[in-house]
């Protein structure tokens, strides 16, 4: 009997599952396998959080692969020695895997297609499975990459979606593959309180839930800070316990403009990835170069520092950056705004808040955090690079009663409405009976030292 290997990587389900699916045709035997990769480590990128979700997903994939007779088979070191390694063990003729639209993860393709190709063995890269549309399938005449998301959304949403695939019902492992043992988030310290489960069962359950009773308000709430009225399947996407084309397909059929909302925010996703598919190196240079005189972690040490404590006296920005640090995951309306105030009221380089951000966020993700930190920065594809969040005037807009200030900035739970927002205008023993400091920055300062930079004063 032939033998396939399907190397898992931000794929880790069974459903709408591409390669898994292809590896199994004609009763094949298959060694569904992961590779702890060291280079990510070695790189900085294995943040706490995140090995403890993957940790989850990866016990859940193999509870699921076990429920079909298979098992995970789970190995660290390079991949693709890795995958050449079980390959040979397992006499396989056929490797199936995600394509993936980093530079990391596209060197990593073309190693192990010559690594292969040199044992005599198939390299099949399967796509649309991180994403709705692949990179490089749609683009303007004259580019290889849209730059605007409107143009590429209209194109991505007239896009011909395939179908989403079901679980396979039997997966069979051959014997003699030898896996390491599962990792445990328990062997973990440095997590965030809060931290979301992970895992496909759980990732299903979220979306079930979702379109039962959220996704229809999502157009009207979606920015509301306070009620929380977000999917939060943000973390299961990047690990991929759920399918961005299942997803894409299910909400289309609960209809309506929640769901017509959420589907524009799953497009950005596959924006970005077509962005940095094309332009690897905005990873960590800017997109579209402001050439920007940016203030350093050293030159700004104690702003930085306020900004990442969550001690910047704006409490909309400090209740942002504590939910992070707590849950390891952040509203999108606050990752806007802590971004915003960090690059244009600090004035500080975009990449300090990118990389803090990689280290907290459990849905950390390349394309979507750089680029995103690069659009509020305005060295990315915003078409208005100069534009400032007033976070007061976000603050009464998105948080109007105060709500989420008052459950990450506890010190100022006493205080009403929406005074709240602005504690340094309160007057005498109020402003005194506050453990919470002064802003470190006035906006108007803030807001002239950034025009300055730009030559916009």
């Amino acid at each position: 009997m032939n033998v396939s290997v399907v190397l898992f990587t931000s794929d880790l389900r069974l459903h709408d599952h591409p390669p898994l699916r292809a590896a199994l045709d004609g009763s094949r035997q298959v060694v569904p396998l992961f590779v702890r990769d060291r280079a990510v480590a070695a790189a900085g990128f294995a943040a706490p959080n995140r090995l403890a979700f993957l940790a989850d997903c990866l016990r859940d994939l193999d509870a699921g692969l076990r429920e079909r007779g298979g098992r995970l088979v789970v190995r660290s070191g390079d991949p693709v020695e890795e995958v050449c390694r079980v390959a040979a063990e397992a006499d396989a003729d056929e490797v199936h895997v995600a394509a993936d639209v980093s530079a990391y993860a596209q060197r990593r393709e073309e190693r192990l297609r010559r690594a292969l190709d040199a044992e005599g063995v198939r390299l099949h890269v399967h796509g649309t499975v991180t994403t709705v549309v692949d990179p490089g399938v749609l683009a303007p005449g004259s580019s290889d990459h849209f730059a605007v998301f409107t143009p590429y959304f209209r194109h991505w949403s007239q896009h011909r979606l395939r179908d989403a695939l079901g679980a396979p019902r039997k997966v069979t492992v051959p014997e003699g593959v030898g896996s390491e043992e599962l990792p445990e988030r328990k062997a973990l310290s440095g997590l965030s309180p809060a931290l979301a489960a992970g895992g496909e069962t759980e990732g299903r359950g979220r979306l079930a839930a979702w379109l039962r009773s959220g996704i229809a308000a999502y157009e009207d709430r979606h920015d509301d800070l306070a009620g929380d009225a977000t999917s939060r399947l943000s973390p299961h996407l990047h690990f991929g316990t759920l399918s961005p084309v299942e997803l894409v397909h299910r909400a289309r059929a609960a209809g309506g403009p929640g769901a017509e909302a959420f589907v524009r925010q799953v497009a950005w996703r596959d924006f970005h990835r077509q962005v940095l598919a094309a332009r690897p190196d905005a990873a960590s240079a800017d997109y579209r170069t402001k050439h920007d005189r940016w203030r350093s972690e050293r030159t700004a040490g104690e702003d930085v520092a306020a900004w990442r404590e969550g001690r910047t006296g704006y409490p909309v920005v400090d209740a942002a950056m504590r939910q992070l640090r707590h849950e390891g995951w952040m509203h999108n309306r606050g990752r806007l705004l802590t971004a915003s105030f960090l690059t244009k009221t600090l004035y500080v380089d975009w990449r300090v808040g990118a990389r803090h951000f990689l280290d907290l966020l459990v849905d950390g993700d390349v394309a979507n955090n750089q680029l995103n930190w690069q659009w509020m920065a305005g060295t990315g594809t915003d078409s208005r690079p100069n534009r400032v969040l007033n976070p007061v005037t976000q603050a009464k807009r998105y948080d109007p009663e105060g709500g989420y200030v008052r459950r990450w900035v506890p010190e100022l739970a006493g205080v009403a409405g929406a005074a709240v927002h602005e504690p340094w205008k309160l007057r005498g023993p109020d402003r005194a009976a506050l453990d919470y400091p002064e802003p470190v920055v006035g906006l108007a300062e803030g807001l002239a030292r950034f025009k300055r930079a730009r030559g916009r004063d």
